[in-house]
């Protein structure tokens, strides 16, 4: 996953940089419009979090600049501007989200996550780790062309486990995602169906392609538990 961070405020900017290679995530960052317009010219990113307060270039000339080129890439405003009409303007120039300052680091996690779910489970119509796929119109898993019986919940997990192949995520990742508001962190629920979802995965593959990776979550692909 590669994003790029356009934020003025050095010691904001470096935060949310700092959290989300933190997060596994590749990030480029700059801090002026011309230095993002000279950046988006000549890279791809999954992702731009963009401020609108920007010296040189503003951000929504930025904005209006990536989008008469590029209708894909998944733009997310920070902005201090809180208005409605504010918030209309961002989107109506082609935004996929908008998050107002201050903001809770979380918050922004939680939406980045969001945000690049959906980009990923639309582009990628067929999942697959191995042996295992995972069909995303669907929601379908198969081992070899044989179906799995999953439950629902068990079939969020693996989904947004496949998607997000390559890096550890964490039980609260899974509890945003993948539940609703009425579990908390102490719920068993969680661990009770990765559980069941692993001893599924094993019987049909032989091995287990779940590892659990300790102090950072569940991680999808290898044949070790």
């Amino acid at each position: 996953m590669h994003i790029l961070v356009i934020e003025d405020e050095r010691a904001l900017c470096e935060t949310i940089v700092r959290s989300l290679r933190r997060l596994a995530y590749s990030v480029d960052y700059c801090y002026d419009g011309e230095k993002a317009l000279a950046l988006l010219g000549v890279e791809r990113y999954d992702l731009v979090l963009l401020d609108l307060n920007l010296p040189k270039k503003d951000g929504m000339t930025v904005l209006r600049t990536l989008r008469q080129t590029d209708r894909e890439t998944r733009v997310l405003i920070l902005s201090a501007r809180s208005e409605v009409e504010d918030k209309v303007e961002g989107l109506d120039a082609g935004a996929n989200d908008y998050l107002a300052k201050p903001f809770h680091l979380a918050e922004l996690e939680a939406r980045i996550r969001s945000l690049t779910l959906r980009q990923f489970t639309q582009q990628d119509v067929l999942l697959s780790c191995g042996a295992l796929s995972f069909d995303t119109r669907s929601r379908t898993a198969a081992v070899n062309g044989q179906m799995l019986t999953l439950t629902r919940k068990e079939t969020g997990i693996l989904e947004y486990l496949m998607v997000h192949q390559g890096r550890p995520v964490s039980q609260e990742e899974l509890m945003d995602h993948v539940w609703d508001n009425s579990v908390d962190s102490f719920s068993n629920s969680i661990r009770v169906h990765i559980s069941a979802l692993r001893k599924k995965l094993r019987a049909a593959l032989g091995y287990d392609p779940i590892r659990n990776r300790i102090g950072e979550g569940y991680l999808m692909g290898g044949e070790e538990a």
